[in-house]
């Protein structure tokens, strides 16, 4: 579990390099929290934007799903289940898993979503998927530099219809997202690459923190 001033303690570095950015921290602590209380309760997260914004989406996924800044070891536990099973692998299977926090990146399946495209909408690849995947419990996260991404908006309204806590990262202006999501982090540029260059260290940040609450 992370402590108080573990968290303090990361948050001063993350506004010693980007002072603009404490505007944010009210949201980003809650998005913080919310994102603990998904994992914490067996939920994953989903990400999705366009563009740039798609790559970040894909960014995300890979801090969470290895480790980051630590290698998250299995627990003896999990290793025996291996070494039982595999005799032969299991030291091998062990050595090379980490711990994960259960995250999909919503842009990266090209067949599906040039299908959906063509033969239904394509505002709505992103919608379906949320549609397939999601549960109650689980966080949908929106990356979109104007917050009016018709794709994302369109995997809100499905999100909040399935009891799915929706999270938005965008500009100063917020959009559409800023109106639709249960917590929005707007960092205070207009221009799309530099809301995109504040958007990577709040998300680093982000995934520093939600790993050492998990993996300590």
């Amino acid at each position: 579990m992370l402590s108080t001033e573990s968290y303090q303690m990361v948050m001063s570095e993350l506004l010693n390099k980007y002072p603009d950015l404490s505007v944010c921290s009210e949201d980003f602590e809650k998005v913080f929290r919310k994102l603990s209380e998904t994992f914490r309760t067996g939920g994953k997260l989903l990400v999705c934007g366009n563009g740039g914004s798609a790559s970040d989406s894909e960014h995300i996924v890979g801090e969470l799903m290895k480790g980051f800044m630590t290698r998250r070891p299995l627990s003896e536990e999990q290793r025996s289940l291996f070494h039982s099973l595999f005799p032969e692998d299991g030291a091998y299977l062990a050595d090379h898993l980490q711990g994960a926090l259960p995250a999909i990146s919503l842009v990266s399946h090209s067949a599906l979503m040039t299908a959906y495209a063509n033969d239904v909408a394509a505002d709505m690849v992103f919608a379906q998927q949320v549609f397939g995947y999601a549960k109650a419990g689980d966080t949908l996260l929106g990356i979109s530099t104007s917050g009016n991404s018709h794709n994302v908006i369109r995997a809100m309204q499905v999100a909040k219809a399935m009891g799915v806590t929706t999270i938005g990262l965008t500009g100063e202006g917020g959009g559409r997202l800023a109106e639709i999501c249960d917590v929005t982090i707007r960092v205070p540029w207009r221009k799309t690459p530099d809301i995109q260059e504040r958007h990577l260290p709040l998300y680093h940040t982000l995934c520093i923190l939600l790993e050492k609450e998990f993996f300590s």
